[in-house]
C-alpha cells in the first residue's frame, strides 16, 4: 500500500470511527440502564484500551522499550487520574495491565472506588526495541540507520528487536487469552503502550500492522473496541483523551449553572450560618 492509499485508509478509520463513537456516546446519555444492562444479559462486550498517562521518558524523547523503573510524572498521574473519574460512569468489569511501573501505576489510578484486582498480563509489555531501550530518539535518528530502517518499515528489524507484526500477534493472542475467561466481564480494561494499542486498533481495522505507526495515541487516552458473536468488530474510539463528565450527558444551561437570584440566596444564607 502506497503512501497515498495508506493516507487515504487511515483518514477513513478515523472518520467512521468518530461517527460511531457519537452515536455510542448518544445512546450511553439516553439509556444509561442499557450499558449496565448489557453487563449480564449480553454477549457482547466492550474493551477499553487504556495508554499510561506521561513519563519522564515521554518527556526526555527516550525509548523506554520493556525496561522496568520508568515512572509518571506528576502531569501523568493527574492525566491518569482524571482519566478514571471520566470512566467513572462506565460498568467496568476487570483491569488487566502490562506489569511495567507505568502502566501498572495508571491501572491504580482506574481501580480506585472499584472493587477490582489489578491483573497482569506479561504480553501487553511496550515493543522489545532491545539495545536501543534507554537512548534518546533524536540521537538514534540522527545517528543510527537501522533505527531509521525500522521506523520507515517496522516489519522488519534487527536481531533482538520486535517488529511490529510481532508484537501485533502476541498482544492479540494475549486479549483473546483474557476474553476467554467469563469473569472479567463486559467492559474489561487492558493497560498498556502506545505501540500495543496502535497495533490492536490497526487489527481490529484491517490497517496493516506496518502501517500502524500513523495512528495517534496520546498517553491517558482510552480506545474503545466492541465485541459481538457472530459481529465485526467495531472500532468505537482511537486514542481519545476524556475530560470528566465527557460521557455524562450535558446539563441544560439553566441547571448547569445557578442563576444570579440563586446565588444571591445562597450567598445570604451562608452568611447566616
Amino acid at each position: 500500500m502506497n503512501i497515498g492509499a495508506t493516507l487515504f485508509h487511515v483518514i477513513w478509520i478515523y472518520l467512521r470511527v468518530s461517527v460511531r463513537f457519537a452515536c455510542w456516546r448518544l445512546q450511553l446519555w439516553l439509556q444509561p440502564a442499557h450499558f449496565l444492562e448489557s453487563t449480564t444479559r449480553s454477549m457482547k462486550r466492550t474493551l477499553l484500551i487504556v495508554r499510561h498517562g506521561q513519563t519522564t521518558w515521554n518527556v526526555e524523547h527516550r525509548l523506554p522499550g520493556q525496561l522496568p523503573g520508568v515512572a509518571l510524572t506528576e502531569s501523568g498521574r493527574e492525566q491518569a487520574a482524571r482519566l478514571a473519574e471520566s470512566l467513572s460512569v462506565l460498568p467496568i468489569s476487570s483491569i488487566i495491565s502490562s506489569p511495567l511501573e507505568r502502566a501498572r501505576d495508571t491501572a491504580a489510578y482506574l481501580a480506585e472506588g472499584r472493587n477490582l484486582e489489578i491483573q497482569f498480563e506479561p504480553d501487553l509489555m511496550d515493543t522489545n526495541v532491545g539495545e536501543w531501550a534507554g537512548k534518546k530518539i533524536d540521537d538514534l535518528s540522527k545517528n543510527d540507520p537501522a533505527w531509521k530502517a525500522y521506523v520507515k518499515d517496522p516489519t522488519v528489524a534487527p536481531e533482538g528487536i520486535e517488529t511490529f507484526p510481532q508484537v501485533q500477534r502476541r498482544v492479540i493472542a494475549a486479549i483473546e487469552r483474557w476474553l476467554k475467561q467469563d469473569n472479567i466481564g463486559a467492559y474489561p480494561v487492558f493497560v498498556a503502550h502506545a505501540d500495543v494499542i496502535k497495533l490492536l486498533v490497526a487489527y481490529y481495522t484491517g490497517l496493516e500492522a506496518g502501517k500502524a505507526g500513523t495512528l495517534m495515541i496520546d498517553n491517558a487516552s482510552v480506545s474503545l473496541i466492541e465485541l459481538e458473536d457472530s459481529q465485526r468488530p467495531r472500532v468505537l474510539a482511537i486514542g481519545w483523551s476524556p475530560r470528566p463528565g465527557w460521557l455524562k450527558p450535558p446539563l441544560p444551561e439553566a441547571q448547569a449553572q445557578p442563576s444570579e437570584a440563586e446565588t444571591q440566596e445562597q450567598e445570604a444564607g451562608e452568611q447566616k450560618t
